[in-house]
């Protein structure tokens, strides 16, 4: 891998004006993508994840939306690009895999044409060689009888088929950046399993690298180099796969990982959560914004907490927790004990 980064994202900030007040979608939101590099966005719905993405992408620009910070595409600017310069970039450079593949596809137009038509927008081909590209992506992702199905409607698709469509056509032009916002949500265990593997040959034959927005820790654990743990806007803590799964440091992180059920433990009688509700980006609490939730709340937590290393943690592993590192490691131990003891309770 790489030691250059093939994306530089430094503080980035999304603001959207609305009759409510100001809505702090992202907030001073830094990380570095490196070449044939995986990089997990995890965290609850609104926490910033598919705001972060789209905005690279170019499409939360309106009238009401403000940006700060910077993000560089191959030292390429994208923050400040004319849209012309995007549409230049989107699709060969930098590619999507929308959440909601009904309201990516056109529906008036057959899918084969909209791959095909992106095909054409980037590279110098033939009708005949860009539908034979088609043919073969369309087999990649899944889609049987693809020669056939290539002149099919969306409506014609169920909505995990429409998902492979949205894959294959993100992958038509072998993008240095894939941005992949749930892209296995719809799809059932088998077609997602062969659709991470495609994803792995992408990044092995191309080198492209790839940001993975999702809730599902499992896909994480199967495909991540790297997770960016999201929380209110912000970036709460970043850290290898190995790092966050098995030494993280921010409690919001605990209770993600807690939420999931364990096979090396007894079922418990009801899976833990986080108590609360996430808050709302227009009015958020001061300095920590996970701290109404957070039973290991005191004094500094009113405190704005940088995202940085601490004493005792691997270089490149940063949260915006201030407890120290040992405290928290032994905090995380009672916890994880807890819940253990009330999984046995449950199944005496």
């Amino acid at each position: 891998m790489s030691t250059q980064p093939l994306l530089e994202v430094d503080h980035l900030k999304v603001d959207f004006r609305t009759d409510e007040g100001l809505v702090h979608a992202v907030d001073d939101v830094s990380f570095r993508l490196g070449q044939s590099e995986v990089l997990a966005v995890v965290g609850e719905s609104g926490s910033g994840k598919s705001v972060t993405a789209m905005t690279l992408m170019g499409l939360t620009r309106s009238p009401n939306a403000r940006f700060e910070g910077s993000a560089r595409l191959r030292g390429q600017e994208l923050i400040t690009a004319s849209d012309d310069e995007l549409r230049k970039l989107r699709g060969k450079e930098i590619a999507m895999i929308f959440q909601d593949p009904m309201t990516s596809l056109n529906p008036v137009h057959r899918i084969g044409k909209q791959i095909v038509e992106q095909i054409q927008a980037h590279d110098d081909v033939s009708d005949a060689e860009a539908r034979d590209r088609v043919v073969t992506l369309l087999d990649r992702v899944g889609i049987p009888r693809s020669r056939e199905r290539i002149d099919s409607y969306p409506h014609e698709f169920s909505g995990g088929m429409r998902q492979r469509v949205m894959i294959a056509m993100a992958l038509s032009c072998d993008p240095g950046v894939l941005i992949a916002d749930e892209p296995t949500t719809a799809l059932d265990v088998t077609i997602q399993a062969q659709i991470l593997r495609e994803m792995r040959d992408l990044r092995e034959r191309t080198g492209t690298s790839i940001i993975l927005v999702t809730h599902d820790l499992g896909v994480v654990a199967d495909i991540a180099d790297r997770i960016a743990v999201m929380y209110s806007g912000r970036i709460v803590e970043t850290g290898t796969l190995d790092e966050i799964f098995y030494d993280p440091q921010h409690p919001y992180t605990w209770g993600l990982l807690g939420s999931i059920a364990r096979i090396d433990r007894p079922r418990p009688h009801r899976l833990p959560s986080i108590p609360g509700q996430p808050p709302s980006l227009i009015d958020r609490p001061e300095g920590c914004h996970f701290r109404p939730r957070c039973r290991h709340e005191f004094e500094d937590c009113p405190k704005y907490p940088e995202l940085e290393g601490r004493i005792g943690q691997a270089p490149g592993h940063d949260d915006r927790c201030w407890l120290p590192v040992e405290e928290k490691r032994d905090r995380r131990v009672v916890a994880d004990g807890q819940i253990g003891l009330e999984a046995e309770g449950a199944t005496a």
